[in-house]
């Protein structure tokens, strides 16, 4: 199991179905195996969280779990079991809620983490040009960049100053030890500039998969104290960047800079909007 990205493909691809419509799905029987469960039960049982963050992301449950029956030999004769037909999003959510102590859990986080996270945020996302892409991603991190702060709160981090520092702390993680200063200089940014403002589609889908899973492991672990919540969204943060090295992605600090920033991005809607008013 040296080379993960390969494993992560031959298991996780190697199960995948596509069906009369063209999309792709997973039986959960399947993912049981390959996420090494020997229990359905147990397996269930992570199931039933992942519905359950799929409520609280304000999804809907029978989008991505489709309860399905299949029939299997019993001794002489044959009885039905439940399964489910899973969508990426369906099997994101089940190996972000399975048991941490598999490596194999690990892996299918990378597998299905990044491109979850990218197709997830709008239906015809692969349609959208780079700009668009860019524009739909930074509105979403903005949006959980609030439960991020509140989050952080509630752990500890009060003063601005200490949010700037938990903030940079999570660039640490995911940009190689490289703190938001860093950044701006590599980037050619002025001191003010917002550095998401000046990130392609593929850095923001990274930074907004860092914020998401720190603002649920936050709660989720009911992380106490600065230093702490510190340390967690460092973690995470590098294991997003494991993530992306597993995957056999570009580091987001060797990422391009796009010509325009966001706030360009969104006055050129606006005037053509206006445009096509009048």
């Amino acid at each position: 199991m040296n080379d993960l990205s390969n494993y992560n493909v031959s298991v996780f691809e190697g199960i995948k179905h596509i069906n009369e419509y063209g999309q792709e799905f997973w039986y959960a029987r399947e993912l049981q195996v390959a996420l090494e469960y020997s229990q359905w039960r147990r397996f269930n049982d992570a199931i039933s969280r992942a519905m359950e963050a799929c409520i609280n992301s304000g999804a809907e449950v029978s989008d991505h779990f489709a309860e399905v029956g299949k029939i299997v030999e019993a001794g002489a004769t044959h009885k039905t079991i439940i399964d489910y037909q899973l969508t990426r999003y369906a099997c994101y959510l089940i190996v972000m809620n399975g048991d941490p102590r598999k490596e194999v859990i690990a892996l299918g986080q990378s597998y299905f983490a990044i491109k979850t996270r990218q197709q997830e945020l709008i239906d015809n996302y692969d349609e959208l040009s780079e700009d668009q892409k860019r524009l739909a991603i930074r509105a979403e991190m903005k949006r959980h960049n609030a439960m991020l702060a509140d989050a952080a709160h509630n752990a500890g981090v009060i003063e601005p100053l200490d949010y700037a520092i938990f903030q940079n702390y999570g660039y640490q993680g995911l940009y190689g030890g490289l703190k938001s200063g860093d950044i701006r200089k590599r980037k050619g940014l002025k001191p003010k500039d917002d550095i998401l403002d000046h990130m392609g589609s593929t850095e923001l889908a990274a930074n907004l998969f860092r914020a998401t899973q720190t603002e649920e492991k936050l709660r989720r672990e009911n992380v106490q104290g600065k230093q702490n919540a510190n340390r967690t969204h460092y973690e995470v943060g590098k294991k997003v960047r494991q993530t992306i090295k597993d995957l056999g992605g570009t580091m987001p600090e060797d990422l391009p800079t796009p010509e325009k920033s966001i706030k360009q991005l969104e006055k050129e809607q606006k005037k053509a909007l206006k445009s096509k008013d009048n």
